[in-house]
């Protein structure tokens, strides 16, 4: 098993072993010590799975005061899977990575926490599965546009299908001050529990 880190700091791309034979094939989706050791350390508390049909594009997603952290693998079919880096602070804000990820290929994509995250679908059908660190929070979630001209992420679909939410998701710049609220309210919740 191979654990493939990238140049946004957290953001893993994990290659499993495969062992195959004229049965079939075995892997193994989820070690927790195998990849602790690689680097994502946080506990899973929410498994999701998603179906969408070719050129969905699903994204860009993130929770403000609960982030989550994502495990993504494709069981069926194909995907794009990007991660942004939207940490107030961090060297990399800002700037995204993307991995083909698939059924065939079994290769698996770790978003940190404040990394926004989104994918499309390439195939005819994909099913999507999910590991989540933190639990879904509705009222948490904010979105990103997918064609943000500041990001310039090169979506290989030319007419994507979006949900109604999707379609108005604001450029990352119009979030700045709400990342930058939650990132302070989170140092003083921090410096709070730790405070004798």
């Amino acid at each position: 098993m191979r654990f493939v880190p990238s140049e946004i700091s957290g953001v893993i791309l994990i290659e499993p072993d495969v062992h195959k034979d004229e049965r079939g094939f075995f892997l193994e989706t989820y070690h927790a010590k195998k990849y602790r050791d690689g680097g994502l350390t946080s506990p899973f508390l929410q498994d999701n799975q998603s179906s969408s049909v070719r050129d969905t594009l699903r994204g860009l997603h993130l929770q403000l005061r609960k982030p989550q952290g994502k495990l993504v693998r494709v069981i069926e079919g194909e995907i794009w899977d990007v991660a942004v880096d939207v940490r107030i602070g961090s060297p990399t804000f800002g700037r995204w990575m993307a991995a083909w990820l698939s059924a065939e290929n079994f290769k698996q994509l770790y978003v940190p926490p404040g990394c926004a995250h989104g994918f499309c679908v390439t195939s005819a059908h994909a099913q999507v599965e999910y590991k989540c660190t933190a639990l879904y929070d509705p009222a948490d979630e904010v979105g990103i546009a997918y064609d943000d001209d500041q990001l310039g992420i090169p979506w290989p679909v030319d007419n994507p299908v979006l949900s109604k939410r999707d379609r108005q998701n604001p450029p990352l710049v119009a979030l700045i001050d709400s990342l930058a609220a939650t990132e302070q309210e989170g140092k003083r919740e921090a410096a709070v529990a730790m405070w004798p």
